[in-house]
C-alpha cells in the first residue's frame, strides 16, 4: 500500500512538473529526466516522430547531465544538436529494439550484452548481479499515432509492477507532447494567417507597397534598442515573451482594417476619381457645348447672320471652352494646394448650360434609382449645369459606420454629414489632395475597424493587448490623434512604438507608385518636427536616433540612394534633457 501511495505521488508530482513547464525546449529534457527518477533508470534518450523518422531531441543519465557521444556519461565540447546527431548514430545498436516497439506500439525490453554495452559507451558492472536491461517505449496520441518514443536503460530487469508504471509515464508522455504539438501547430497557423492577411492588404492595393510586411521589422527594432538601453529613459524598459508575442501581432495585423476600406478611395489618385474617372463625363459634356456652339453658329449663318464674324466667333467660343476644359482638368489632377481663385473660376465654369435629351433615369440601379430626388421627371430636352453637387450624389453612412458617443470601444471620431459625397464641384473643390473630407474620414476609419475586428478574436490572456496596441499607432503624444484621442500617457509603449514605426516607413517607403522614398535625412527632419509638435514620443525618436534604429533599417530595407547623410545633433536639439 505505500509502494502504491508513493507510486501514485510521484506520477502526480511528474504531471504537475511536466504541466508547469510553459517552454517546450526546456519540456523535452525534464519530460525524460523526470521518467528516468521516476523509475530510476541509468539514462534514456527522448526522441521526436518528424517526417516520418524518429529525432532524438534529449539525452540524459539519471542524474539529469546531458549524455554525449562515446561515453554517454562523459562531457565534450559538441553543441547540442551535434550531441544528439552523433548519440543517434551511437544508439544503432539497439535500433531494432526501438524500430519493433514503434512498429507494433507495444513496450519493448532486452538484456544489453557486453556488446551492447561497449557500442553504447556504458562501463561495464562486473559486481551486479542482474544484467544491464534497454525498454523501448513508444509514445502514441490518443489517435494511436506515433508522437514519439524513449529508450531508456537501467541497470536490472524491469518487473510487471514496474512496466505498467512505464506504461502510464509513456501515455503522460505522449498526451503532454501531442498537446504541445498541438499548440505549437495552432500558433504556427495564427501566425501564417496574419501574415496572410497582411500580404493580402499589401497586395490589394499598390499604394501601400509593403507597408504591413515591413512595419513589424522596424518596430521589433525599435524594441530591441529600447531594451538594449542602459541609460535613459528606456534603462529599465525590458518586454518579457508575452510582451514580444504581443507586438508582432499588433505590427503584422496593425492595418488589418484596410481591408475594409473602398479601393478606388485609397487608390485615388484624381479628384473626379470613383470607380472611373469622372473627368471622362466633363469632357463629353465640354464635347457638347462645342457641338452646340458649331450648331448655333450655322443656324445663325443659315437665318442670314454674317458668316465671316459668325465663324470668327464661333472659333473664339471654342477656344474659350478648350482653355476652361484643360482649366478644369488641371484642378481635377489635385497635385498642390488650390487658391481661393480657382475655386471661384471653377464656380463660374460650373454655370455653363449643356442640353440632355435623353432620360437620365434609364438604366440606372435601385440604389442609385432611390438618391434620385423623388419628383416627376421635367420635359426633356433638359438645359443642365456644366458641373453640379446633386442630391443623388449623397449617400447616406450606413448605420454600422456611425460612432455614438457612448459606443463600448471609446472611439471619439468625428465623422461627416455623408458618408460619400460624389459632387463634382464638390471634388473639384477639394484644396489640398484629391480626398474631400468625407474620403479622408473613409481613410482614418480603417483604424477603427481594425479594432473592432481585433476585439471580436479570442485571444489568450496574454495576448489580450494586441487590438489595442495595433489600433492606436494613429494615436498622439498631445491627444489630438484617432480613433480615440489618447494622450502620450495613455499610450502603451509597444503602441508608441508602433506610431514611429508606422510613420518612418511611410516616409521612406520606395514603393509606393504616387510618390518617391524620402532620403533618410529628410524623413528624419519631418520626424524631427513630428516629436517637437506634439504626434511622436520625442524620447523615442530621440532612442530612435541614437541607437542607429533607422541605419540598421536603411541598410535592409532602402536603396542606396535613399542613404545619406544625417546630422543626428540638429535632429535632436532641444528634445533631450
Amino acid at each position: 500500500m505505500a509502494d502504491m501511495r508513493r507510486t501514485i505521488r510521484r506520477f502526480l508530482e511528474l504531471n504537475t512538473a511536466v504541466a508547469g513547464e510553459p517552454d517546450f525546449g526546456h519540456l523535452l529534457p525534464r519530460l525524460l529526466g523526470e521518467t528516468l527518477s521516476a523509475i530510476h533508470a541509468r539514462g534514456g534518450v527522448l526522441y521526436l516522430a518528424r517526417e516520418g523518422q524518429l529525432v532524438p531531441v534529449a539525452a540524459l543519465d539519471a542524474d539529469g547531465r546531458i549524455l554525449s557521444d562515446g561515453t554517454l556519461w562523459g562531457a565534450d565540447s559538441c553543441d547540442d544538436s551535434d550531441r544528439l546527431g552523433q548519440l543517434a548514430r551511437t544508439l544503432d545498436a539497439l535500433g531494432p529494439l526501438l524500430g519493433e516497439a514503434v512498429s507494433h506500439l507495444q513496450i519493448q525490453t532486452r538484456a544489453l550484452s557486453p556488446a551492447d554495452l561497449d557500442a553504447l559507451g556504458l562501463p561495464q558492472q562486473p559486481d551486479t548481479p542482474h544484467s544491464s536491461q534497454a525498454i523501448a517505449v513508444p509514445l502514441a496520441n490518443r489517435q494511436n499515432e506515433l508522437v514519439g518514443a524513449m529508450l531508456l536503460l537501467l541497470d536490472a530487469p524491469v518487473d510487471e509492477d514496474r512496466l505498467a508504471f512505464i506504461r502510464a509515464l509513456s501515455g503522460l508522455a505522449a498526451v503532454t507532447l501531442e498537446a504541445r504539438a498541438l499548440i505549437a501547430a495552432q500558433k504556427a497557423l495564427l501566425d501564417a494567417m496574419q501574415r496572410m492577411i497582411a500580404g493580402a492588404i499589401d497586395a490589394k492595393s499598390q499604394h501601400t507597397g509593403g507597408h504591413c510586411a515591413r512595419v513589424p521589422e522596424l518596430a521589433r527594432l525599435i524594441a530591441e534598442a529600447a531594451c538594449a538601453a542602459e541609460h535613459g529613459p528606456f534603462a529599465d524598459f525590458q518586454l518579457d515573451d508575452n510582451d514580444w508575442e504581443t507586438l508582432r501581432m499588433a505590427a503584422w495585423l496593425h492595418d488589418c482594417g484596410k481591408i475594409t476600406t473602398p479601393e478606388y478611395v485609397v487608390d485615388k489618385a484624381t479628384k473626379l476619381q470613383t470607380l472611373y474617372d469622372r473627368i471622362h463625363e466633363i469632357r463629353m459634356r465640354f464635347e457638347v457645348l462645342k457641338c452646340e456652339a458649331q450648331l448655333r453658329c450655322l443656324q445663325d449663318i443659315i437665318d442670314g447672320a454674317d458668316a465671316s464674324q459668325r465663324h470668327q466667333q464661333c472659333r473664339h467660343e471654342l477656344a474659350q471652352l478648350d482653355e476652361e476644359f484643360a482649366f478644369v482638368a488641371h484642378c481635377n489632377q489635385g497635385s498642390e494646394s488650390m487658391a481661393e481663385a480657382d475655386t471661384q473660376r471653377l464656380q463660374q465654369i460650373a454655370e455653363r448650360r449643356w442640353t440632355r435629351t435623353l432620360d437620365d433615369h434609364l438604366g440606372l440601379s435601385h440604389d442609385n434609382l432611390q438618391r434620385k430626388p423623388k419628383t416627376a421627371e421635367a420635359t426633356l430636352p433638359q438645359s443642365e449645369p456644366l458641373l453640379a453637387d446633386r442630391p443623388e450624389h449623397l449617400i447616406e453612412r450606413p448605420p454600422k459606420e456611425r460612432i455614438e458617443p457612448d459606443n463600448p470601444w471609446g472611439f471619439r471620431m468625428a465623422a461627416p454629414q455623408w458618408h460619400q459625397n460624389l459632387g463634382e464641384l464638390h471634388n473639384l473643390c477639394v484644396r489640398y489632395g484629391t480626398l474631400t473630407e468625407e474620403e479622408r474620414y473613409l481613410i482614418n476609419f480603417h483604424i477603427v475597424q481594425t479594432e473592432i475586428m481585433l476585439r471580436q478574436l479570442p485571444f489568450p490572456p496574454h495576448l489580450s493587448q494586441v487590438p489595442a496596441v495595433a489600433a492606436a499607432h494613429h494615436e498622439r503624444m498631445d491627444g489630438s490623434g484617432y480613433p480615440k484621442q489618447l494622450s502620450g500617457e495613455q499610450m502603451q509603449p509597444m503602441a508608441r512604438m508602433m506610431a514611429v514605426a508606422d510613420i518612418f516607413e511611410a516616409l521612406t517607403a520606395a514603393d509606393r507608385p504616387y510618390k518617391d522614398g524620402k532620403p533618410l535625412s529628410e524623413a528624419l527632419s519631418i520626424m524631427s518636427r513630428m516629436a517637437r509638435s506634439g504626434h511622436i514620443d520625442p524620447q523615442l525618436f530621440s532612442l530612435f536616433v541614437r541607437a542607429g534604429v533607422y541605419r540598421q533599417y536603411a541598410s535592409a530595407f532602402l536603396p542606396e540612394r535613399q542613404i545619406d547623410a544625417v546630422d543626428e545633433e540638429a535632429l535632436l536639439a532641444g528634445l533631450e534633457g
